[in-house]
């Protein structure tokens, strides 16, 4: 990965992953600073970690030549407004805030800068993330790399060529996580109805929900529906199960629900 002098303005969870991935793949800490407008999540920052912290977003980014924004959506504006007091010029932008289009962070950055706005999801705490990935036309092939690279220290990365794809992204990954916890609920309840008590019944769902995914990911050569039939025995219990599914319209409601996920994101987008 290419090492450059990179600020993070804004110290949440997806800040301090990032950073976490980084300094343990031998990134330099020194080229690395936080700001914020609280102490505490930059003191823990820089105790674990030996970046640079600083409470002044602007000195932060006049010395960076990387600036990942990283703040609430509702907070961005501010903060644009902010750092458009000091010279933004051959700077790279990746923003994680959820939400905000390129032309909206343009327009609150005050200029046309090279910007990629990114879409993580929340296994992205723990190096499991996957992350989708835009780049307006002032991106160049090295900053593209370097943004790739960066959000690769929290877990996968896709690229979409259209900005208008995040919002898909959303749908199959950044919201995907809680289709899964709903699943799983939904599962432990019933294992609890059947007799188990709550500790056995998370322990047998999540076990085989863990087991399953290594299962996808290290067979990527076999096509998902194989993998199931490969589980479902003719007129087996497996097989009852999957028919109910499919008579109920599993598929259709997925696809309803993904929709919706969409559709949301894309109204979101004009709300700040």
């Amino acid at each position: 990965m290419q090492h450059r002098k990179i600020t993070f303005v804004g110290a949440g969870n997806m800040s301090r992953s990032i950073i976490s991935g980084m300094v343990k793949s031998g990134y330099p800490a020194e080229l690395i600073t936080a700001s914020n407008p609280s102490m505490p999540k930059l003191e823990a920052l820089q105790r674990d970690f030996a970046i640079q912290i600083t409470q002044d977003n602007l000195q932060a980014v006049a010395n960076a030549e990387v600036v990942v924004l990283a703040v609430k959506p509702q907070l961005m504006a501010q903060v644009g407004e902010q750092l458009q007091q000091t010279n933004l010029d051959g700077k790279l932008f990746i923003s994680i805030a959820a939400g905000l289009p390129v032309s909206r962070l343009q327009a609150m950055l005050g200029g046309q800068y090279p910007l990629v706005r990114t879409m993580p999801n929340t296994p992205s705490a723990l190096g499991l993330g996957m992350t989708g990935l835009y780049a307006n036309s002032q991106v160049n092939a090295p900053d593209r790399t370097f943004a790739g690279d960066l959000l690769g220290q929290v877990g996968k990365t896709a690229w979409v060529e259209k900005e208008s794809m995040l919002d898909a992204v959303t749908a199959a990954a950044g919201s995907s996580p809680a289709y899964f916890f709903l699943f799983l609920e939904a599962m432990q309840d019933t294992a609890m109805q059947m007799g188990f008590d709550k500790d056995t019944a998370r322990l047998l769902v999540e076990q085989a929900m863990l087991g399953a995914a290594h299962m996808v990911c290290h067979n990527s050569d076999l096509e998902l529906s194989t993998l199931r039939a490969q589980v479902t025995s003719k007129g087996g219990t497996t097989a009852a199960a999957i028919e109910q599914f499919e008579q109920q319209g599993l598929r259709e409601l997925v696809n309803n629900a993904m929709q919706a996920a969409v559709n949301r994101a894309g109204e979101m987008s004009k709300v700040f």
